[in-house]
């Protein structure tokens, strides 16, 4: 298995930090909900000849511990609203934000394309690892997944440990060994998210809740009605845009391997136009429950997504 981090390095460019929640973990890269604000300078992500994601590749969801089926319909709705197949009709959709991420393809001069679908759904309620876990057993519980052309995402219910969890980190992203066909070893890429609405909601699901550092200003109302589940989303949107053009450490990223910063983590703190220091920007407001989103998803489904890099036009894209 390889490794590294996201970290707030850059030999590159200035970042202007507003609000200080980094981003450090073992392996390809963590997400942390920041209220950093900042503006890319000239190309800031490097392209560093690894292969990309690509292919009809299924993402498939591994639940460890206690999660209510509304919750889990929230992540899989999620999941379908990326592909451009089954669009919302409503616009801006969750399919024209991942769209960004082709621009990478192209620009790495590649034929090939990336394709997600849903794919199967592992329940593991019993916590049969325990409620305190390694990142090596959140490898083994990604492993339940399936081992070719894949993206299997471990997310831990509100009442799970995960070294690092809540104390310099909100998800992950890296890659392990999986099939052994026809005599190749084959990989396939994984993501964790924990639930952090009882454990630090402050640090990992703003700006649905107050921050733990910096501007404070009034939580928004999270679109799905789910503070853990709505910043998971968030989490879990970043390092997927990171899985599909980084899933193997050599792909595009700043700074340091070990502590790189991706497609989403270029744009941290950023939701939509305007936004600054513990104000996310100005986003759609549902008329009805007065929630805060960005995107539109399957099944009526609404979304709050983070601003993704654009190496088109060398800055952070938003929906709004």
């Amino acid at each position: 298995m390889s490794s590294s981090s996201f970290g707030l390095k850059s030999t590159h460019c200035i970042f202007i930090l507003f609000l200080l929640i980094s981003f450090i973990n073992v392996c390809f890269a963590s997400r942390k909900l920041t209220a950093l604000v900042q503006e890319p300078q000239n190309q800031l992500l490097q392209y560093h000849k690894g292969a990309l994601l690509s292919g009809k590749i299924s993402v498939n969801l591994i639940w460890y511990g206690k999660f209510k089926p509304s919750q889990r319909a929230i992540v899989s709705d999620f999941i379908t609203s990326l592909s451009s197949s089954t669009p919302s009709k409503a616009d801006p959709s969750v399919a024209k934000w991942w769209k960004t991420t082709e621009k990478y393809y192209h620009l790495a001069n590649s034929k090939k394309s990336l394709s997600l679908y849903l794919g199967k759904q592992v329940l593991v309620e019993n916590y049969s690892l325990g409620k305190s876990l390694t990142q090596k057993q959140i490898v083994q519980l990604a492993s339940k997944g399936e081992q070719k052309d894949a993206i299997n995402i471990v997310l831990t219910a509100s009442d799970v440990a995960v070294d690092g969890f809540c104390v310099n980190r909100c998800g992950t992203h890296g890659s392990s060994k999986g099939a052994f066909i026809r005599g190749k070893t084959y990989k396939f890429a994984y993501i964790w998210v924990g639930n952090s609405e009882t454990q630090c909601a402050g640090y990992c699901a703003w700006p649905f809740h107050q921050p733990i550092y910096g501007p404070q200003s009034p939580p928004l109302v999270a679109p799905n009605n789910d503070v853990g589940v709505d910043g998971m989303v968030i989490n879990l949107a970043s390092l997927l845009a990171g899985t599909a053009t980084n899933p193997f450490g050599n792909g595009y990223y700043q700074g340091e391997a070990d502590a790189p910063l991706e497609a989403a983590s270029a744009c941290p703190g950023v939701y939509a136009k305007g936004a600054y220091p513990g104000y996310a920007g100005d986003l759609l407001v549902d008329k009805t429950t007065g929630a805060s989103y960005n995107a539109h998803g399957t099944n009526g489904r609404k979304y709050l997504l983070p601003a993704l890099y654009d190496p088109a036009t060398s800055s952070c894209s938003t929906l709004v």
